[in-house]
């Protein structure tokens, strides 16, 4: 249980609900990996209304999937596959919106004195940077992952 909390604290850091975080790290160590709501509330103690709007949250962001056992009425959730892809191309595109931004924020104020542009030099700068590396990253992790699975 520990991790479980572990993860919670770290969505926390990340400015997501830490209830997100530990549906998500206990769904990355639960064995069978689909659990229904009433599995996540009772294994995290938590109230079924919290399951639902953090399992919706999950969902959205691309973590998690919603899925039918046969036989079986309910709803489960499981991770979904190849969410940390996606979540890393959301990112990617993440970056690329900082940048745009601080290129607008260059524009306005192009005619102050340099310290005022000297922080928005620096975000355009490490925004361009990550915007030109982490796709490049991104492409050897998944040739890595096609070669080792």
């Amino acid at each position: 249980m520990h991790f479980v909390e572990e993860m919670g604290l770290m969505f926390e850091l990340m400015g997501m609900p830490r209830m997100a975080g530990r549906i998500f790290g206990w769904l990355l160590i639960s064995d069978p990996p689909q659990q229904s709501s009433s599995d996540l509330a009772d294994g995290l103690q938590a109230s079924k209304g919290s399951i639902s709007s953090m399992t919706r949250l999950l969902i959205q962001i691309g973590l998690i999937e919603r899925v039918g056992i046969p036989g079986d009425r309910r709803d489960y959730f499981q991770i979904k596959p190849h969410a940390w892809g996606q979540l890393m191309e959301q990112q990617i595109s993440q970056v690329k919106m900082f940048r745009q931004l601080a290129e607008r924020g260059l524009q306005l104020v192009q005619d102050e004195p340099p310290p005022l542009q000297d922080r928005l030099k620096e975000m355009h700068s490490i925004y361009t940077f990550w915007e030109q590396e982490l796709p490049q990253m991104y492409d050897r992790w998944e040739q890595q992952q096609s070669s080792v699975l």
